[in-house]
């Protein structure tokens, strides 16, 4: 395997191998092409995870999982989610907690910052207030802790 990725063997340089400049393009190209489709269907999967954690939940209070003979919804994200089913859980808890803000402005807030924000909403309960202005979320937090202090 040495030999196949050095270009020294048993201390003396190889020959580079003749360069077929159409097939390097060929695999180039190819390389490139699959690394952006990659990346493309990741800020895809991304953008999609307002619709994901809505049907999630969808599924588990209709029980929808009993359609493919499983037992429980915890398996239905076993078979779905092999990875992660912690994902699945946190895109739920984003439908189900932070229904008041529009689904754009979480495409555009990422699932991962939406995710600290059910944080936040949960420890303030009903007192939680989200506005368009919050797009950052030191500054919602600050805006909902003010408002814990003065008390409304």
């Amino acid at each position: 395997m040495i030999g196949l990725t050095s270009l020294w063997i048993n201390g003396r340089p190889m020959m580079a191998p003749e360069l077929n400049r159409r097939r390097a393009v060929f695999v180039l190209g190819k390389i490139d092409e699959i690394l952006s489709w990659e990346k493309t269907k990741e800020q895809e999967k991304d953008a999609r995870f307002v619709e994901l954690g809505e049907y999630l939940c969808e599924v588990r209070a209709k029980q929808y999982w009993r359609l493919e003979n499983l037992k429980s919804f915890d398996e239905f994200l076993e078979k779905r989610f092999p990875d992660s089913r912690r994902k699945a859980y946190y895109l739920m808890a984003i439908h189900e907690h932070l229904p008041r803000i529009a689904k754009p402005e979480l495409k555009l807030m990422g699932w991962t910052k939406a995710r600290e924000l059910v944080r936040v909403a949960r420890r303030e309960g009903q007192r939680f207030d989200w506005h368009p202005g919050c797009t950052r979320l030191a500054r919602c937090r600050e805006r909902n802790s003010s408002k814990k202090s003065r008390g409304t």
